[in-house]
């Protein structure tokens, strides 16, 4: 580089420290929340890879804490009510909570379909922070609170389409996902390019086949995503010039979220 030239790197991310003991725990709420069924200290220990005698502490804490209880007949564990607390206070002073439902609701009322409001929680994870059904006989197993991997489905295309990640990062992320209909990355490409384009999503029965997701990004002032809306239907109900329509009400909206969210001076 010149001398003198102004470097374009960001600021520098805060420095990291490993505390075990944390992530740990965090691992463990993860692996109960994702559990239908209870679990003993062995099946914990086992799927972490932890040792059963620490685990047992960490356990033990989490029960003090309100956020696990434990079955005293089983001896097995769930999360416990605190974590709803928790979760609670979170959407409650999440402004776009407060700002998408409404829209959710209507957007799912008008076009007969699940709509959700998701946010990028990192690199690797999106989650869902409003939900609203229609009475249509459809829905998706999904509610509130629901994580899923950040490349996954139409959203995943967005996150990727206004990201900052290379092509080789995105492709290492790319080949760890799950599709019902599997694709190979050029293909993926070529539709994360069309995603920018448009300045919305299809997923049509590749995520979940049968299933046609359409999303459309939430912009800050940078020009970075930092949430989408959400619409998901059956595919019969919705043909090509349905989509058209959807994402275009789905993009107004997303405008005016946008404009709301914005920080105040």
């Amino acid at each position: 580089m010149a001398t003198g030239a102004t470097s374009k790197a960001g600021p520098r991310k805060p420095r990291l420290r490993q505390v075990p003991a944390v992530s740990r725990a965090v691992a463990i709420l993860r692996l109960l929340g994702t559990s239908r069924d209870p679990l003993g200290v062995k099946a914990i220990a086992t799927a972490l890879s932890l040792v059963p005698s620490t685990c047992l502490h960490i356990l033990r804490v989490l029960v003090a804490e309100g956020l696990v209880k434990v079955d005293a007949d089983t001896k097995r564990y769930a999360l416990d009510s605190g974590m709803l607390s928790l979760a609670r206070s979170v959407i409650e002073r999440s402004g776009f909570t407060t700002l998408v439902q409404p829209v959710l609701d209507r957007l799912a009322h008008t076009w007969g379909i699940t709509t959700m409001g998701v946010e990028l929680q990192s690199r690797e994870y999106m989650i869902v922070l409003a939900l609203s059904r229609s009475r249509m006989p459809f829905g998706l197993h999904v509610d509130v609170g629901s994580r899923f991997p950040s490349l996954v489905s139409a959203t995943g295309r967005l996150f990727a389409a206004y990201g900052e990640q290379s092509a080789a990062q995105l492709e290492r992320r790319f080949r760890m996902l799950r599709w019902g209909r599997p694709m190979n990355f050029p293909t993926w490409q070529r539709e994360v390019a069309l995603a920018r384009r448009k300045g919305y999503s299809v997923d049509r029965d590749r995520y979940i086949n049968g299933v046609t997701v359409v999303a459309v990004p939430l912009l800050n002032v940078a020009g970075r995503i930092t949430h989408t809306l959400v619409g998901a239907g059956l595919s019969e109900q919705l043909d090509a010039g349905r989509v058209s329509s959807l994402a275009g009400d789905m993009r107004e909206e997303a405008g005016r979220l946008a404009l709301m969210m914005l920080p105040r001076r």
